[in-house]
């Protein structure tokens, strides 16, 4: 796998991402009761937008840069950008937050993280990262394998019931990717179905995902939501145009919570033919 998250830092597929992860781990810390996050291709954890990599694409201009302060944005979107300014007090203007660092600033003590990646180099500086932080295990392995080696959590001998699944591939595989991230999440429920499990994937040709979320709707999950942004039109499959989280059991009125922000998104991060939807493909009972 040749794939470099640092590349692609802070763009739009980014924001959404971690918008709408830390709307999930705020639903989850709501209640006192320890949990855990497991992060199945977690890269590196913290990224600089100033670096070799993300100043070749400049991928970050039309992704966070767009944000400004966010005065005036939905509470998500604030919260995102808070996250992020917290990240830059500790490491630096140019830093950028992964979804490791994410979930270990909005998470608790009591909580516990595991963090997936495979790439040795990759996995060697997400350790560094985050050494020091007892919450934080980094497993130097292949993060579909780890759904089922480390599902359901145990921590200090005892079963956690609550938690959260985020899978982010990197989709070099193109296609073959969400049949093994369908998997993954089918694996997952069976081990662990009270769970919310969330799923990024690229749009491209918006017609080509089609049985992909007829397949997600299918999953024994108790229900799935939809979030997508589209910052272009998705008419061409040669690029990203756009991005979607794919929920499974998502926390209660998180649709409601989320709907705001992607419309600020929209306007924000949009060029023509930008959209968003938020829709749910089995809604909860």
């Amino acid at each position: 796998m040749n794939y470099r998250h640092a590349f692609h830092a802070g763009n739009h597929a980014d924001v959404l991402k971690h918008v709408v992860l830390l709307a999930l781990c705020d639903a989850l810390t709501a209640k006192p009761a320890a949990c855990f996050a497991l992060d199945t291709h977690a890269g590196r954890g913290l990224y600089l937008l100033d670096g070799d990599q993300a100043a070749r694409t400049g991928e970050a201009a039309d992704g966070i840069a767009r944000l400004g302060g966010g005065e005036g944005g939905p509470a998500p979107v604030r919260r995102y950008l808070d996250a992020v300014d917290a990240c830059r007090r500790a490491h630096g203007q140019a830093a950028y937050p992964g979804s490791p660092w994410l979930l270990a600033h909005a998470l608790r003590e009591q909580d516990a993280i595991a963090c997936c990646e495979l790439q040795p180099d990759e996995a060697g500086a997400l350790r560094a990262n985050f050494r020091g932080d007892p919450r934080v295990a980094v497993h130097a392995r292949d993060g579909y394998a780890a759904v089922a080696a480390l599902l359901p959590p145990r921590v200090g001998g005892m079963r956690l019931a609550r938690g959260l699944v985020l899978v982010d591939p990197p989709y070099e595989l193109q296609l073959a990717e969400f049949d093994r991230a369908l998997g993954a999440l089918a694996e997952g429920l069976r081990r662990w179905p009270q769970a919310c499990f969330a799923l990024w994937y690229p749009i491209k040709l918006r017609r080509s995902l089609q049985p992909f979320l007829r397949a997600a709707a299918a999953l024994e999950a108790g229900s799935v939501l939809a979030c997508e942004l589209l910052v272009r039109s998705a008419d061409s499959p040669l690029r990203m145009n756009g991005s979607g989280m794919l929920l499974l059991n998502p926390p209660w009125q998180l649709d409601a919570a989320l709907a705001p922000a992607l419309g600020h998104l929209h306007v924000r991060l949009g060029g023509p033919g930008a959209d968003h939807a938020l829709h749910w493909l089995r809604a909860p009972a």
